[in-house]
């Protein structure tokens, strides 16, 4: 810092000095820190920020928000409402002005409950109550719906309406229960254990309004949300309004964003499934009507096959007698083979017939024991042979070889 010295020996400061040396100190001195208070006087800027007065009873403040941290407000600001603004106190050099710059806010008083909230939800969900592979499926018709919500409340007749609205044939069961206040979510659990335990409805419907996140702190409670995974009946919760979330939307097996909503996500509508019987019946009778054309062309068919008993006995002896007519030629061809081949060989026989052979004029020469003489060494001189001729035989004796 550069300072000025006056004649007297003291530095003077610009300004400018001044005004930067009390916003380091505040920085340095009040880092960022949550304050509470209400809002008033609240101008948004065509920029985006936010500008606004943060109050109590006995003194205020000026703050800014700047756009890119109020994009991340998931509620709008308003005039009187109580909130807590983790901030930077700082100065505005340019106007010399005091000043906050607001860098998250949140409701008055949901800090706590906030942070019961998010360490509830981390515990459960390691635990695995909010697995999607452990969700129950909901049934797309169911026969009858329970309902667990207060009687006097205004979600009950939302409810109601819009099941009659789309589907007034499908029962409606009531298991009245308290939605808020100290106790409620011990009722709450008595009622889904009650439907449980009567077993009267396919699919169950856990509804509220909307509210703070007071009003719906009794579906942020651990014994509600363990009762909701106990349950053997599908549960859907329709709690508070679209931005709302409670433990109990996390432990449902399915979440709608209001009781409106959860109603119409288990009811299909009358005129839909009218129309859907329509067409499947009409879709029915055109496959039925195709089915009997074709079996009428298959009759048709098997009828053009058909045969007269008497044409077909006629048909058998005409078959009958071209086999048989068959069977003789077949009979004579083989008898006049075996007839050729019996005349061949009785024709080889009868050439190899001595008494044919003898017929020709040729003899046969046998010693007296009957065996043939085919060597004239075989036979002696002074010795007897006999001599077959075609007729008759000769006996007489060698007296010469040679």
């Amino acid at each position: 810092m550069e300072l000025d010295f006056s004649p007297g020996g003291a530095a003077v400061l610009s300004v400018s000095q001044l005004l930067r040396s009390v916003r380091d100190l505040l920085e340095r001195r009040f880092p960022q820190q949550w304050i509470s208070g209400e809002i008033s006087n609240l101008r948004p800027a065509a920029s985006g920020h936010l500008y606004f007065t943060l109050k109590d009873e006995t003194a205020q403040v000026d703050c800014v928000m700047f756009k890119g941290r109020a994009a991340h407000l998931d509620w709008d600001l308003a005039d009187g409402q109580r909130v807590e603004a983790r901030a930077l106190v700082t100065l505005y050099e340019p106007r010399g002005r005091f000043q906050l710059n607001v860098e998250a806010m949140r409701r008055a008083g949901l800090g706590p409950l906030f942070e019961r909230f998010l360490k509830l939800k981390e515990k459960l969900g390691k635990e695995g109550l909010f697995d999607a592979d452990a969700k129950r499926p909901i049934p797309d018709h169911p026969q009858r719906i329970g309902v667990i919500t207060s009687l006097a409340a205004a979600a009950l007749r939302d409810v109601l309406t819009t099941l009659r609205r789309r589907n007034p044939s499908i029962p409606v069961i009531v298991y009245p229960a308290p939605v808020q206040g100290e106790g409620a979510a011990a009722k709450l659990t008595q009622a889904l254990a009650t439907a449980n335990r009567r077993a009267e409805c396919d699919v169950l419907l856990l509804v509220r309004g909307g509210g703070s996140i007071e009003d719906l702190w009794q579906f942020n409670e651990e014994i509600v949300a363990r009762a909701i995974r106990a349950s053997s009946i599908p549960v859907v919760a329709g709690i508070g309004h679209e931005t709302d979330f409670t433990i109990a939307d996390f432990a449902a097996d399915e979440r709608a964003p209001t009781p409106t909503a959860a109603a119409e996500l288990v009811s299909p509508p009358r005129e839909a499934l009218l129309a859907r019987v329509a067409e499947n019946g009409s879709r029915i009778s055109r496959e039925t009507l195709r089915r009997i054309e074709y079996a009428m062309q298959t009759v048709d068919a098997l009828a053009r096959r058909l045969v007269h008993p008497a044409e077909r006995l006629r048909a058998s002896r005409q078959n009958l007698s071209h086999l048989a007519a068959r069977l003789s030629a077949a009979m004579k061809h083989e008898f006049s083979r075996f007839t050729s081949l019996i005349e061949r060989h009785e024709a080889v026989l009868a050439g190899l017939d001595h008494q044919t052979v003898l017929a020709r004029g040729y003899s046969l020469t046998l010693n007296m024991n009957g065996k043939v003489l085919r060597d004239d060494a075989k036979v002696k001189e002074g010795e007897r042979i006999i001599t077959m001729l075609a007729k008759g035989k000769l006996e007489s004796e060698v007296t010469k070889k040679g």
